[in-house]
């Protein structure tokens, strides 16, 4: 579904069952950038905690095949699409620092991160961790509780996914975290995508 640039779609007008409409899950915005053929769409979104066994992640795997579907339509349409938001996935054993101490749990589960392998086959670029291969991290959320945050014992679970096109244009990628836990206004910390104008040449994503 398309609407004019700069109108903004829920989860029900880009295609995604009814169910999920107005529920501000999905929203998406198309918008000019000079020197793309096709207007960008941009998208937000939350993929909520879930937790093995439960309901909850029943609803979390029904809302992860909807949003899958849609990606696969963006990446198969005339534009640039990037995909931002929480997606309470940690995609890789180096995307959290317990990685032992969690398998098994809601967000690190093979069936979730199936989802995101699947958007990688597709095309979608994982801006983050292309920027900074090889490494653990960066994280983006760590518990309250103990010294989580202290000692980065964290979580990347927001995320960056672009379009090829759009990804190559990507320079420099970085967590806002805060200076101290006394800083902190959020469990998560803001992910900051820089990318160059297209036909600068700037990029760094390969």
């Amino acid at each position: 579904t398309r609407l004019p640039v700069g109108a903004q779609r829920d989860a029900a007008a880009a295609g995604l069952p009814q169910r999920w409409a107005g529920a501000g899950r999905w929203v998406e915005l198309d918008v000019e950038v000079p020197g793309l053929a096709a207007p960008l769409t941009v998208v937000s979104t939350y993929v909520h905690t879930g937790g093995a066994g439960t309901p909850r992640q029943d609803e979390k795997q029904a809302f992860l095949d909807a949003v899958t579907a849609r990606t696969g339509e963006l990446a198969a349409g005339p534009g640039e699409a990037l995909v931002t938001g929480d997606l309470n996935i940690a995609p890789t054993d180096a995307d959290l620092r317990n990685w032992r101490g969690n398998r098994g749990r809601a967000g690190c589960l093979p069936q979730e991160r199936a989802h995101l392998e699947g958007w990688a086959a597709a095309g979608w670029v994982d801006v983050v961790r292309a920027l900074h291969p090889g490494q653990d991290g960066p994280y983006s959320w760590w518990s309250w509780r103990g010294q989580a945050f202290d000692r980065d014992t964290g979580w990347r679970i927001d995320h960056h996914f672009a379009t090829p096109g759009l990804a190559a244009l990507a320079a420099d990628a970085r967590v806002d975290r805060a200076a101290s836990y006394a800083e902190r206004f959020s469990d998560h910390a803001p992910v900051v995508v820089a990318f160059g104008q297209p036909g600068s040449g700037a990029g760094a994503v390969r």
